[in-house]
């Protein structure tokens, strides 16, 4: 296992680095440290796949490579797949008990995200933004409806489905709601969710975030909705379940090639034990 060069290593106050380098840096860096216990066979090639899949989601040493809000986004993202207990893997901090995230630890890091969240109460973008798509022209679904380039079409349905739960981006300043198809709301009532059932759908719309003087929040700007298709048999190599994204207003399909999936499953890897899903469903 070699440890490529380091183009921009991450900075951070002492206790955040500390506990990322202890926890995340052997799969998440080039800077893997591999115990004596690491190098034999067959477990070398398995630690060997996780810190090359690691590297792939998310690498320390090269952090130079991603845009401010970018790499807001991705400590978001690991810090919450810790708090979810999907990081690090378990398989890997049993051996490696030293990388065992404390609550302490998690308080640490939590605080540090929170420290680089800037309030920014009526962000003349965010308005101008929304007023920019409240005077444009109506919106008329085309006669041909978008379709994802791993044949996923957009469904405007969507909006008629019931909440299964809702987040708050505060790392980019979005608000979420998750909706869930008739299978998927089913699936929620009857808790059985572990795995979710082929049919179920569950879409993902995102808003800008806006906040007034007075601390009311309102939505702004719409960004884009997600889908997430459980179809076990035709997207078996994403875990048995289906991405695509569209984006604008104009719902402009994610992805140069249909490759784009495996970006998707990359991100939703580590939630394995919950069939691959974040959402957390809110039961009545």
């Amino acid at each position: 296992m070699e440890n490529p060069p380091v183009s921009q290593d991450f900075t951070a106050p002492g206790p955040v680095k500390e506990i990322l380098v202890r926890s995340c840096y052997d799969c998440h860096s080039n800077q893997t440290n591999l115990r004596w216990y690491d190098k034999i066979q067959p477990v070398y090639w398995q630690v060997a796949e996780h810190v090359r899949q690691g590297r792939k989601g998310l690498n320390f040493s090269h952090w130079d490579k991603l845009a401010p809000a970018d790499q807001k986004a991705k400590l978001w993202e690991a810090v919450n797949q810790i708090e979810q207990g999907a990081m690090p893997l378990r398989s890997y901090e049993s051996v490696h008990t030293d990388a065992r995230v404390s609550k302490q630890d998690l308080v640490v890091l939590k605080n540090y995200l929170r420290g680089m969240v800037h309030d920014m109460p009526n962000d003349t973008s965010k308005i101008h933004a929304l007023n920019k798509q409240l005077h444009a022209a109506p919106g008329i679904l085309p006669s041909i409806l978008p379709r994802s380039l791993n044949g996923i079409t957009y469904m405007s349905e969507y909006k008629n489905w019931q909440v299964v739960s809702i987040s708050d981006r505060f790392d980019n300043g979005t608000m979420r709601v998750i909706y869930g198809n008739d299978v998927a709301v089913r699936a929620v009532k009857a808790n059985e969710i572990s795995p979710w059932p082929d049919g179920a759908v569950l879409a993902k719309a995102a808003w800008d975030k806006l906040e007034d003087s007075e601390g009311n929040i309102t939505t702004g700007a719409f960004k884009q909705v997600e889908f997430m298709v459980k179809d076990v048999a035709k997207f078996d190599s994403t875990g048995g379940w289906g991405f695509a994204r569209f984006k604008t207003p104009q719902l402009v399909p994610y992805g140069k090639t249909a490759m784009f999936a495996t970006e998707c499953m990359s991100c939703h890897k580590p939630m394995k034990d919950n069939d691959y899903v974040f959402t957390f469903p809110i039961k009545n």
